[in-house]
């Protein structure tokens, strides 16, 4: 461990104005992002709002400029909040209270009797509740999912999650089903009626967007995460907040400090965007609005950073890339690093449909060399959207170490003596 640091501190060592990357301004940022205050980050709240005032000063205090189409950091679009309003549930002739259902509508009411029962599904105690609900979900018929009092803790956890708004950028029926989860141990079905109707407002959201304005305008660097997360839970006693420590203000904290490094060097070739995204946890909201106001074709590279704080599966030192094998992004950073002791290799979790799941994925659809960088050994992890994602749990030395290791590994694309190739969109779903 000595010998690798040291390795990066050497590579870092420049003029006495230049930022180096540090670990105690790592932790302020983190500490301050992941924060109870901050009250989990949850899109349309007051926690969220401070955490992107937090980013925008902090941009500010780095000197960023903004984006040309925006007077702010803050790029605002709007989008529809829809939560459950009246709702009734009656099965067996017996009224189903609110704290034994949540559901996820997808048109704007459902009514549901003996004479039009959707596909019922049941989920027994003996069934993994997570991969049978999250199949129901992804499928393309409405339902009625029926759940074991055996999974009651999980389904309490849901239940908090789902009963929060939901958000889509138009106000009307998507193409998901409808599902309906009701607790309880009773397979019989001799009378059912349910009516639900969705309250639907309109609200704005806000990405947080930093430039430094490089010698050619019409080409870009990306750099990316996403700062929403998951709020606060009803379900618990004590303490109740998602703070999404590593999930993800561990990149956003890599974010602000890779602006800041750059911005204290040599003006780079190719114009730096910094982006922290919002609604990358309830759709990637923020990311699919930016991708259609910036020419992807004039983005030469997007690193987005997702959940640095813990070591990888090959120890401290290393980070892993989604999609390697779509461009040679991540052969570019790991050459860069030849005499650094740090390496990036490809997602060792395939199975896990990665590339697909975070901020990268919008402009890769695009053709863009998008790609996201993290560290957490995700199959194993087990604060993974849980209350326990606090910054007590996370390394520290690795977050800033894996910033550093980006900061150098890029430094070719950055001023412009390296060009990633560009994904093929055909192969993007």
């Amino acid at each position: 461990m000595r010998k690798s640091y040291l390795l990066l501190a050497l590579v870092f060592v420049g003029c006495s104005s230049a930022y180096e990357i540090n670990e105690v301004e790592t932790a302020r940022i983190l500490q301050t992002l992941s924060a109870d205050d901050m009250a989990g980050r949850r899109v349309n709240t007051p926690g969220i709002e401070k955490a992107a005032e937090f980013i925008a000063n902090e941009f500010k205090s780095i000197g960023l400029e903004t984006l040309k189409s925006e007077e702010s950091y803050m790029q605002e679009f709007k989008v529809f909040s829809k939560s459950l309003g009246s709702a009734k549930i009656i099965i067996n002739n017996v009224d189903v209270p609110p704290t034994s259902y949540f559901m996820k509508l997808s048109t704007p009411s459902i009514t549901w009797t003996d004479s039009n029962i959707p596909e019922i599904v049941f989920i027994s105690a003996e069934e993994d509740f997570r991969t049978s609900i999250r199949q129901g979900f992804r499928g393309t018929n409405d339902l009625l999912v029926v759940v074991s009092t055996a999974h009651t803790s999980m389904f309490n956890m849901y239940r908090s999650h789902y009963s929060k708004p939901n958000l889509s950028y138009e106000n009307n029926k998507s193409e998901r089903p409808n599902v309906v989860v009701v607790l309880g141990d009773d397979t019989r079905f001799e009378n059912l009626f349910i009516d639900a109707a969705m309250d639907v407002e309109e609200v704005l959201l806000n990405n947080v967007v930093g430039v430094i304005e490089g010698k050619k305008s019409d080409e870009i660097v990306l750099f990316s995460a996403h700062y929403d997360h998951l709020g606060v839970s009803d379900a618990y006693e004590g303490d109740s907040i998602y703070n999404g420590a590593n999930d993800d203000a561990s990149g956003v904290t890599a974010v602000i400090e890779l602006a800041r490094y750059f911005k204290t060097r040599e003006a780079p070739d190719r114009t730096l965007i910094f982006a922290a995204f919002t609604g990358e946890e309830v759709g990637v909201f923020g990311s699919k609005y930016f991708s259609t106001q910036v020419d992807s074709d004039k983005i030469m590279a997007m690193l987005n950073i997702e959940m640095i704080g813990k070591p990888s599966k090959k120890g401290l030192n290393s980070a892993w890339m989604t999609g390697w094998e779509r461009s040679d992004l991540g052969e570019i950073l790991q050459n860069n690093l030849s005499e650094v002791d740090f390496n990036f290799f490809p997602d060792p979790y395939p199975e896990e449909n990665l590339f697909y799941r975070s901020d990268n994925a919008p402009l890769a659809r695009l053709g863009v060399p998008a790609h996201s960088i993290t560290t957490t050994q995700i199959d194993i992890d087990e604060d993974y959207h849980q209350l326990s994602d606090e910054a007590s749990t996370l390394n520290i030395t690795n977050i800033a170490n894996t910033i550093k290791a980006i900061a150098i590994g890029a430094q070719g694309i950055v001023d412009g003596t390296q060009t990633p190739t560009r994904i093929n969109s055909d192969e993007v779903n």
